[in-house]
Formats: structure tokens, sequence, C-alpha cells
């Protein structure tokens, strides 16, 4: 075997497709650090090198490996398992803002101004800017530093080849789910209540004013308090984000008991 690779037999060499198992896992579900946005080429290479550099320092406990290549192969997609586990809650943080900006962008009426996004098909406008916000706050808070601190410290919660589904694990899972969910309104409300006051307001002056084109008024109305609502909103959105990825090492706290 090359020099450079950091095994001499099969066991170390089964021992690093686990480990690799592990961090395509966690950087796959991970948007910021290895999802859909980030091309095929980087990303494959991303993990390798994550990987080389994790396997030495580890110091792994090599487990009692199978001897068929199948039951290997599906050790190697449990172990992709804890890391897609792993990095589900920074993805619902990020599905939230995707959440919030379509909201905004149906509610200020540019839900057909909309561009292609690689992960998610024809978004709005509106969620990839709230995204791409969000995505700077995950590297300025070092939220990555939190997640690779975490891979490293999984092993030793999560021994190689221990990780099964239970039911308190699918319940974690499905509560941070809906979560996202609960976040995407919370965000978009300031916009939302903006705008249904607005639409109140135009409601009362076509009863008023029958003759006046009301659909002509709401557009630019509509798409202007919207800005401004989100201008002026903008440091509660940037807070909320904020406790959101600072709830994360007690939520990965939570999640490491509910996998040991």
């Amino acid at each position: 075997m090359p020099s450079f690779l950091p095994f001499t037999s099969f066991a170390d060499l089964s021992c690093f497709a686990l480990v690799l198992g592990r961090t395509a896992g966690i950087f796959t579900a991970i948007p910021m650090l290895g999802g859909q946005r980030v091309p095929l080429r980087i990303r494959v290479v991303l993990i390798f090198v994550m990987t080389l550099v994790l396997f030495p320092v580890l110091k792994l406990k090599v487990p009692e490996l199978p001897t068929d290549t199948i039951s290997l192969v599906i050790l190697v997609v449990r172990e992709g398992m804890v890391g897609i586990t792993l990095g589900l809650l920074a993805m619902v943080v990020t599905e939230a803002v995707s959440i919030c900006g379509q909201i905004v962008a149906m509610q200020m009426g540019l839900s057909v101004a909309s561009m292609f996004d690689p992960s998610m098909g024809q978004v709005p406008i509106m969620a990839t800017f709230q995204s791409l916000l969000a995505m700077l706050l995950f590297f300025t808070l070092n939220i990555h530093h939190l997640f690779i601190r975490a891979m490293v410290d999984s092993y030793a919660l999560v021994p190689l080849g221990s990780w099964h589904m239970s039911g308190g694990l699918m319940q974690f899972l499905i509560g941070a789910i809906s979560g996202a969910f609960i976040l995407g309104v919370k965000l978009a409300a300031p916009v939302m209540v903006t705008l249904l006051a607005a639409n109140v307001a135009l409601g009362i002056m076509a009863r008023v004013f029958p003759q006046m084109n009301i659909f002509m008024l709401s557009l630019p109305l509509n798409i202007g308090l919207g800005f401004l609502a989100l201008g002026l909103s903008l440091l509660v959105f940037i807070h909320t984000v904020q406790n959101a990825y600072g709830a994360l090492p007690l939520q990965l706290k939570a999640l490491f008991k509910l996998m040991a």
C-alpha cells in the first residue's frame, strides 16, 4: 500500500472504511460543508482528506469485523447513518431558514421570481438570500468546528458498529424535523404580520372606495412593506438563527445519549 496511507493491514483498511462512512455521512448531511451546493469532486476530496487526518488521531479499537463483503458494506452504511443523524441538526436550521424565505416570498408576491438551487431545484430568491445569510452565520459562529469535534467525540460515545435506531432516537429526530417548520414560521412572522395588517387595510379601502383598483395597488405595496419589514427585523432574524445554532451543543449531547 502507498506509504502516505495510515493503514498496513486489511483490518486497518476495514476500520478506515468505517471511519470514511461516518465522515461521509456527516459531511453529506450538513449543507454548508458537503451538501448539494458543494460540487461532487470537492465533496469527495474533502471527505477523504478529513478521514486521512482523523483516522490516525482517533486510535480506534477495531471491532470484530465481518468476513463477507456484504456485511462489511452494511456496517459502513450504518456508520454513515451515524454521521447523517449528527448532521441532521444543522440541516434542520438551514431548512427552517429556507421555509422562512419561501413564506416571505409568497406573502410578498415574489414567489414567481426564483432561481435554480442545486439542492432544492427552483426556489424563490428570498429563500436563497436568507439561506446564504444563515450559511454566513454558520461559519462566523464556528459551528463547523462544533460538528467536527462532535464527529471525533462520537467514536468514544458511539463505537464503531454499535449504532442502532431506537424509539427515543426516532422520536427525537421527528421532533427536530417538526421544529424546522416552527422555526421557519417564527423567522417569517414579522413579514407575515405586517402584510396581514396591510391586506386588512386594503380590504377596508376596497369597501370604502369600490372604484379603486386594489389589486394593482397591493402588488407594489406588499413588496415595499415586505422589504421594509425584512430590513427592520433583520437583527431579530440574526438573533433567532444564532439562538438556534447556540442550542446545537445541548441537542448533540442529547443525541449522543440516545445513540449510545
